[in-house]
């Protein structure tokens, strides 16, 4: 039977691009988000491609919700593969003034959320005798900056969730990958975080001729997710080739 990937946050950015390149790597993909109508138009272009894919409206939010993607997904096939990439940013305020409804949002979807969907779907990834967890986070879950402040706090949790379940599940048939992007220009990131402001949102990467793109990210998650069994790829930090650190970024002009 085919495997089961499941992608949450599938509607957009890296979580499209990732359910497209596991759709070609031959995974039968549950693409898994809110707005269904995106979702409808993702399956309809992977099957055109000749891959497999089904869509299923979740709230990783939800208790409710996520129980439901958890049935969907068993129904298809072994589930061997998870990839908890549904989070974002809001907001680039200091901790003096950051607002604390952006920051319960950023920790609800980023932290409680992977919780959420791991808890639900690992009884079906141990069955599988074969599972992988990716869990998208970002370098902010190593590096702090200015203005970065709930961001990073959740994305560090994040990170902190991979480590311990690694820890957790030595000894059973699941891997946990870690992905920590840096500087990625998707067409939502900027604008979810800076509340639609697409000039404040383009600012973010003004002179850096080549940040990475959805794709990059998704081929890495594709790399990590399809090496042996044996090979846990315990984190892998990708950035452009302009940015060398959080605070380091190459700009022309």
């Amino acid at each position: 039977m085919t495997s089961v990937a499941v992608v949450t946050g599938a509607s957009s950015g890296i979580g499209a691009a990732t359910a497209r390149r596991l759709a070609a790597e031959g995974f039968h993909v549950l693409a898994a988000a809110r707005r269904t109508d995106r979702l409808a138009a993702l399956v309809a272009e992977i099957e055109a491609a000749g891959g497999a894919a089904t869509a299923v409206a979740c709230d990783v939010t939800s208790d409710e919700s996520v129980a439901g993607l958890a049935g969907a997904a068993a129904a298809l096939g072994p589930v061997t593969l998870l990839v908890n990439n549904a989070g974002g940013a809001r907001g680039l305020d200091p901790v003096e003034s950051g607002s604390v409804g952006d920051w319960q949002w950023m920790y609800d979807v980023n932290v409680l959320g992977t919780l959420r969907v791991t808890q639900a779907l690992l009884p079906a990834l141990e069955a599988s005798g074969a599972g992988t967890i990716v869990v998208v986070s970002s370098t902010a879950g190593f590096t702090v900056y200015e203005g970065g402040g709930g961001y990073a706090a959740a994305k560090h949790a994040q990170t902190a969730i991979a480590g311990t379940l690694r820890l957790e599940l030595c000894g059973r048939p699941v891997r946990v990958i870690e992905i920590d992007p840096g500087m990625v220009r998707t067409d939502e990131f900027g604008l979810v975080r800076f509340a639609g402001d697409a000039e404040r949102a383009a600012a973010v990467y003004a002179g850096v001729a080549e940040p990475l793109v959805a794709e990059d990210v998704a081929d890495c998650i594709a790399w990590c997710a399809t090496r042996p069994q044996h090979v846990n790829v315990d984190r892998l930090v990708v950035r452009p080739l302009a940015q060398a650190a959080q605070h380091k970024v190459h700009r022309v002009g």
